[in-house]
């Protein structure tokens, strides 16, 4: 980082390829969580568990990767899996992208030169495009990226944690840090890095997956521990169940599991048998991070259990650099605080920082008060002409990020906004007493499946609508010519259909993948398309916006054998107007229902 020196043990070796006492190639396979790459399925099966289908691809001479998905049916709940083998794949394609996909395995077979490959699903976690920076350990230039991997597990030196490879300069970055031995500040966070990928050691011993003392406990990442033990429960694949007398039990499991790399576990205290689950996710695994939790709802049939008590690894750190940067999140979410604060934040003049971080809808406002007043200026890293504050003897001051445009830099990634906040003394230099904070804001842009059903026959009922209390919660209106709510409709009648947001919010909704089902959901009918055009525009016509709703004026009609209609359509978020896509991700179920007599 421009100003800053970070201590790290760099070797360069001047060889093409490392020096290994393997002679044979292993097999092994790398896996993707929430990617996958194009290819050529030669085999498709449903309904086989994970081990199963690795274990085809595995024995399969042709198959060169396995996509395995694990998709919860709300109504049961239970994951309903799906298994393809490939036998073409854009995976070892450097230039190809990964495409995102929702409850995702995608495992790579690649051969390693290396005795120190583990006799276990998957040797490599593989991240697309991402690195760690400034935390290398030894740098050395490779072939390949299988040669790269394989000098990661014969690494004598130190504990070969995660690599990095670069496929145009052949450099092989190694590293004993990761995710999560990282510490929780900016450098232990993914950066974008094109033409990288990101790999991290899941043959490590449970003792070695941290540098020093592991511990399990709730993650703090701003959202409730209910809701993530429920989206875990739900969404997370369970690589192994036991029955565990308590809680500590469980945890212990987790720690001293070898057939796989243990780091979370959930326990049902409520179960009478198979109460501990074990997984090698947690929530550094997931692609959107902690803003994927904020996805989390009840099945449609809940029985109202309770989810459970979940826990992570956690590797307690010990900060070597008193001048490493400081990270503020600020995640739209009720449960989480307006502020984060560190011990870190006074420095050696006597100075000490309040930082908050206020989202909004168009920028980012980060707001510092300090415990004296402050001389210098506030400005975003590599803008600082453009985007910067000068300060005067001042105790209060604020500077504004845009989050469009090139004046900040402001960078967005699938509604995450981040920057990097230099807080400076000198009007021109950068000193040791100054101070780095990255600051980012994450927007809850997922798709909602809103679900409302209505029967136009004459004995009338009161509409029933329920909604999950999510933040903001779309409301579902039918109403007549005179903007009243339908108590009892006939076939013919005249309605508006309404989707509603509340007005004072940042977002925009679009609706898409509309359909009609009868009572029975024996006969459908497609009345709105995945572009959110109508399919038969005289019987139900296109969405326009209304302020922030949609609504969609008809005629009400029924289906030949059933007097009850319901209608389902997928609402997706937007920060600020929407525009029509035609791929959505991490899509959340938000049902409710209305009858008419």
């Amino acid at each position: 980082m421009k100003g800053h020196c970070f201590s790290f043990l760099l070797v360069v070796l001047a060889v093409f390829e490392p020096t290994l006492a393997a002679k044979n190639m292993r097999m092994a396979f790398e896996k993707l969580t929430d990617y996958d790459y194009r290819g050529t399925s030669y085999y498709t099966a449903k309904n086989l568990t994970l081990s199963e289908c690795q274990g085809w691809c595995r024995q399969e001479p042709n198959c060169l990767a396995a996509a395995f998905s694990f998709v919860p049916n709300p109504l049961t709940p239970v994951q309903e899996t799906l298994c393809q083998l490939q036998n073409e794949t854009q995976a070892s394609n450097p230039t190809a992208t990964a495409q995102r996909a929702v409850n995702m395995y995608y495992m790579v077979k690649v051969q390693i030169r290396s005795d120190n490959v583990c006799p276990r699903p998957w040797t490599f976690e593989r991240v697309p495009n991402k690195a760690i920076r400034g935390l290398d350990n030894a740098l050395i230039y490779t072939s390949s990226k299988e040669a790269c991997l394989a000098a990661c597990l014969n690494e004598k030196r130190f504990i070969c944690r995660s690599a990095e490879y670069n496929y145009a300069s052949l450099q092989c970055h190694l590293s004993d840090t990761d995710r999560r031995t990282a510490g929780t500040g900016p450098l232990s966070q993914l950066v974008d890095s094109p033409g990288v990928d990101y790999f991290e050691n899941l043959c490590l011993n449970g003792a070695d997956a941290c540098k020093g003392k592991k511990t399990f406990q709730p993650p703090r990442i701003g959202v409730a521990d209910e809701k993530i033990s429920q989206y875990v429960s739900l969404n997370f694949y369970v690589d192994k169940e036991l029955q565990a007398p308590s809680e500590a039990a469980c945890k212990r499991a987790c720690e001293v599991e070898s057939e796989f790399l243990c780091r979370s576990a959930l326990y049902r205290a409520d179960k009478t048998s198979y109460n501990c689950q074990l997984f090698h996710l947690d929530h550094r695994s997931l692609p959107d991070g902690p803003s994927t939790f904020l996805t989390a709802e009840r099945p449609l049939i809940d029985t109202g259990d309770n989810a459970g008590a979940y826990f992570e690894n956690y590797c307690d750190q010990k900060t070597t650099s008193e001048n490493l940067p400081i990270t503020v999140d600020k995640i739209e979410d009720n449960t989480l605080s307006n502020e984060t604060r560190s011990d870190i934040n006074c420095d050696k003049t006597g100075t000490c920082y309040d930082v908050t971080v206020n989202c909004k809808d168009t920028r980012i406002a980060v707001a510092v008060r300090t415990n004296k007043p402050f001389n210098g200026r506030i400005y975003a890293l590599g803008r600082s002409e453009t985007c910067n504050i000068d300060v005067v003897e001042s105790d209060s001051f604020r500077l504004d990020l845009t989050m469009t445009g090139q004046d900040c830099n402001t960078q967005s990634v699938s509604g995450v906004f981040t920057n990097t906040v230099i807080l400076q003394h000198h009007s021109v230099v950068m000193t040791k007493a100054d101070k780095i904070y990255k600051v980012k804001c994450t927007y809850d842009m997922s798709p909602k499946d809103v679900t409302f059903g209505m029967m136009p026959i004459r004995d009338p009922d009161m509409i029933s609508i329920t909604s999950a209390p999510e933040a903001p919660p779309p409301r579902i209106r039918i109403v007549d010519g005179s903007l009243r709510e339908v108590e009892t409709v006939r076939i013919g009648d005249k309605l508006t259909f309404r989707i509603e947001i509340p007005d004072d919010t940042p977002y925009g909704i679009f609706a898409r993948s509309c359909v009609a089902m009868a009572k029975d959901s024996k006969s459908t009918f497609e009345i709105i398309d995945e572009n959110g055009c109508p399919v038969d525009p005289t019987i139900f016509p296109a969405f326009e916006p209304d302020g922030n709703a949609l609504q969609s004026v008809y005629e009400a009609f029924r289906f030949t054998e059933s007097y009850g209609v319901i209608f389902q359509c997928n609402v997706k978020y937007c920060l600020g107007p929407c525009e029509p896509v035609s791929i959505f991700q991490n899509i959340m179920l938000l049902s409710s229902q209305s009858n008419h007599f």
